[in-house]
Formats: structure tokens, C-alpha cells, sequence
């Protein structure tokens, strides 16, 4: 078989694309230029006083910059959904969106009935009236699906992450394996890393490593930080002098330098950060619990059985979530019989996932302390406080809701920020195994030898690149919907 170019019998399109982008980006250039030096006669006002419609050159160029994108948008749909009928046939291109069929189903069945309801829908909702929130969403929720489909379901890799091919090592692109046995996918569609491992599959194995990793720690952050932010904010004096005092103590620490410190074998061997789990992963039960509790004070016929059914499984997921094998930290302190245990998570992720925690924790601590701060003087706080309300029902049904816009552009934010600490660490071989598929251990592979053999590092690249891209551009459209409140 030969090797796969990138568009195959599509690649009569290719011109036209190169043509469509490069009239997009000149007039794009062309447009600042004018807005530069061009005087601000290029609109026309109306009769009501306001500006109207562009007219002249600037009008044309923004005319031209729209028809040339969408151009272009529709080549690479072209590309896409002939890939997904023609497969190999249309190339790497139309094998990858082949692939990625599933992830493309459940993109569109997201988006519509988003669209459909995104009246009854909230926050969430207004978003899809956001151009940019929509484009930053389907980013984000494009590698989410592609990390289940790829990671959890094997239903769009096509070898095992840590097979080794003969005769595929710092293969291109589009390369057939030479001796595929019955069963076998015959392309290496990304091509083979230095150890001959199929770029493609621990493409999309690592993005369930990082779509794992970061929105979950990013969440555990939030939950400390809000646990003891509100108090801190709303009660003031010796507490919040002495939390912002052990807040301000870790945040003097550089990131980078904290992050490293915790991840190091040195630290991990003792144990330090099995005892921070302990500590960190009891804050969003407590949270559930206080949560419970002021909303159903007055109804203890309801509250005392809805308390008990929670904690027990909450506690039940709490001591799963930091016992391994038996023990919550090895030959030092005993955990959950392994019969009872749900889950054992890897020792490296555990401590990736515990230093993202303590790392973020007390930014988000100084975010929330600000906003109730700034909240606990509002008009319907003091209402509450009239009506007899007590001081955690305030916080947490008064105060945190308001403060949710603010709140959910940070979470976004943040989990971009981790991604890149996630991808930080791996390129170091820093807390995640050296064979693990992850972004940052796969860019460091490849760096070696990136003069001569690209492909295997710009991948991963790429993907951290449009992942956090998303984040950010889903934070912009949530800021913006959010100050329509």
C-alpha cells in the first residue's frame, strides 16, 4: 500500500482552500491598515443620530473577510464530511473524520438540543447567543468527547498507545504498516513516534489523561477555596487574618516551583502527598454537607435521612478516592478494603491531581473572599439576615449564587491554566509515568528529534493549543453573557 496523502481524491479542493485563506488573511491586514490610517468617514450616520451599516472601502473589505471565511469554513466541512463517507479515500483528513464520527454525532446532538432549549437553560443557554462562547464550547466539548470515545471506549484509536510496530519508528504521516495482521488498522494515520507508537491513538488516549485530570482538580480547588473563602469574607476579623495569612503563605511560593517541589519522587516517597488528599478531598463533602443542612435546617423530618444517605456515600467515594490498593498511604497508614474500594487511582495521577489542588486552592480562596466581601453588603443580605436566616444559609443561598458569574469565568480560566501546568509537568517527566500518553510527556518525546521528524510533537501541541484556546474563548463568552445579568 502506499502512504496517504493528506486530502487524497478531495485534493482538487486544496487549491481553492489555500486561496480562500490567503484572501482572508490579506484582508484581514488590509482592514487593520485602513482602521489605522484611514479616517472614520467609513460609516454612515442615520437619522436617529447613530452610526449605520459600513459603506466605502471599509464595508467591501468586511464583506470580503466574510464570504472568503466562510469559504473556507465550508472547504473544511467538504474535507470532514467526505472524509466521513470516503475514508481513506479522501485521505488523513477524511480517515481522522471518519474516526472521530462518534465525537461529530455527539457534538451535533449537543449543540441542537442546546439551541433548542437555551431559553430554560440559564447561563448555559445564553451562551449559544455568543458567537465566541459557542466556538470556545464546541473546542472544549469536541476533546472531552474525543477523550471518552478514545479513552474510555476505544472507539477511535486504532492501536494500543504502548504497542510497539516494527519498521514504523518516526514514521510520516499516512504511513501502512508493512506486516498488518488481520484485524490490524492499516495506516499509521499520524504517523509513529521514536518508539514506534501510533501518534494518533496516544493522541487521543492522552486527551482523556488531561480531560480527566484538570476540570476534576480545577473543581476540588473551587470546593476549598469556597469552603473557606465565604466565612473568611462574610465573617471577617481573626478568621479571615489568619486564612488570608496562610493563603498569602502559599501564594508566595512561584507555581511552577510549588508544583515541582510536590511532584518530585523525594516528596512522593513520603507520603506528604497522600496526607494532603486526605486533608483536600474531605472539603466537598463538608461543602455538600453544610450546603444541605442550612438549605433544609427548618425540615429535620427531611433533612436528618438526606444528610445520612449523602454522607454515607460521599464518604464511601472519599476514602475510594484516596485509598489505593488497600492502604491510603502505603505501609503507613491502612485505607478501604480493596473489596470496598471503587476505584484505585494511579499513584502519579493522585499526586498531579493533589498539587493542582493545593496549588489553586488559595487563588480561588482570594477570589471568593472579595466577592463576599463586596456581597455581604447588598440590600437582600440584609433581608436575609432579617428574616432570621443563618450565617451559612446567607453564604451559601444568598451570597454564592450571586457571586456565580465571576466564579464560572475563573473556572474556566483555571482549567485552561492547569492544562498547561498538566502539559508543563509531562514535558519535565514530572509526576505522570514516563509511558504515559499525556500531551506533555508526548511533546517531550517527540522534541528530540523535532527538526527531522515533526509530526509526533506538533500533534500533542496542537491539541493543548486548540484546548486551551476553547477554555479561553468559553470564559470570554460567559464573561460577556454574564454582565447582561
Amino acid at each position: 500500500m502506499e502512504n496517504l496523502s493528506w486530502t487524497g481524491s478531495l485534493s482538487g479542493l486544496n487549491i481553492i482552500l489555500m486561496l480562500a485563506v490567503v484572501v482572508t488573511f490579506l484582508a484581514i491586514v488590509t482592514q487593520l491598515l485602513v482602521g489605522i490610517f484611514a479616517s472614520s468617514g467609513g460609516r454612515a450616520m442615520a437619522a436617529d443620530g447613530t452610526m449605520a451599516v459600513n459603506e466605502g472601502l471599509s464595508g467591501l473589505i468586511g464583506k470580503v473577510i466574510s464570504y472568503a471565511f466562510l469559504a473556507v469554513v465550508a472547504l473544511v466541512l467538504v474535507y470532514l464530511i467526505g472524509g466521513i463517507f470516503m475514508g481513506t479515500g479522501a485521505g488523513i483528513i477524511g480517515a481522522v473524520s471518519q474516526r472521530l464520527l462518534p465525537v461529530w454525532i455527539a457534538l451535533i446532538v449537543t449543540f441542537v438540543v442546546s439551541i433548542t432549549f437555551k431559553r430554560k437553560l440559564g447561563l448555559y443557554g445564553k451562551l449559544f447567543d455568543s458567537m465566541v462562547g459557542m466556538v470556545g464550547f464546541g473546542l472544549v466539548m469536541f476533546w472531552v468527547f474525543a477523550g471518552f470515545f478514545g479513552g474510555v471506549l476505544d472507539m477511535i484509536v486504532t492501536h494500543d498507545t504502548l504497542s510497539q510496530v516494527s519498521g514504523m519508528k518516526n514514521k510520516l504521516p499516512g504511513t501502512p504498516l508493512s506486516r498488518a495482521e488481520e484485524g490490524d488498522y492499516a495506516y499509521f494515520l499520524l504517523g509513529g513516534d521514536n518508539l514506534a507508537r501510533d501518534v494518533f491513538s496516544r493522541l487521543f488516549k492522552g486527551a482523556w489523561v488531561v480531560v480527566q485530570i484538570a476540570p476534576m482538580a480545577t473543581l476540588f480547588a473551587f470546593m476549598v477555596g469556597i469552603t473557606l473563602g465565604l466565612p473568611a469574607g462574610y465573617y471577617g476579623g481573626k478568621l479571615d487574618t489568619v486564612l488570608s495569612f496562610l493563603a498569602n503563605l502559599i501564594l508566595a511560593f512561584p507555581v511552577i516551583l510549588l508544583f515541582y517541589l510536590l511532584v518530585t519522587p523525594e516528596i512522593v516517597l513520603t507520603g506528604i502527598p497522600n496526607y494532603m488528599a486526605v486533608f483536600l478531598f474531605i472539603f466537598p463533602l463538608v461543602f455538600l454537607t453544610i450546603l444541605l443542612n442550612s438549605r433544609y435546617y427548618t425540615q429535620p423530618s427531611f433533612r436528618t435521612p438526606l444528610l445520612i444517605v449523602v454522607l454515607s456515600i460521599g464518604f464511601w467515594l472519599y476514602l475510594s478516592l484516596i485509598s489505593t490498593n488497600g492502604a491510603i498511604v502505603p505501609e503507613k497508614m491502612p485505607g478501604l478494603p480493596a473489596y470496598m474500594d471503587l476505584f484505585d487511582i494511579d499513584s502519579g495521577i493522585l499526586v498531579v491531581f493533589v498539587s493542582v489542588v493545593f496549588v489553586n486552592a488559595p487563588t480561588v480562596f482570594r477570589i471568593v473572599r472579595g466577592l463576599a466581601l463586596d456581597i455581604k453588603t447588598r440590600d437582600y443580605v440584609a433581608a436575609a439576615q432579617t428574616r432570621g436566616e443563618g450565617p451559612w444559609y446567607i453564604m451559601l443561598w444568598e451570597i454564592l449564587p450571586n457571586a456565580r458569574g465571576p466564579l464560572i469565568v475563573d473556572f474556566c480560566l483555571r482549567i485552561g491554566y492547569t492544562t498547561i501546568l498538566l502539559g508543563t509537568l509531562g514535558f519535565f517527566g514530572l509526576g505522570l509515568a514516563s509511558e504515559s500518553p499525556d500531551w506533555g510527556t508526548t511533546i517531550n518525546d517527540g522534541r528530540r528529534l523535532l527538526s527531522i521528524y515533526p509530526h509526533a510533537a506538533i500533534a500533542p501541541a496542537l491539541s493543548l493549543l486548540t484546548l486551551v484556546l476553547g477554555l479561553n474563548l468559553l470564559a470570554d463568552g460567559l464573561r460577556e453573557e454574564s454582565l447582561r445579568d
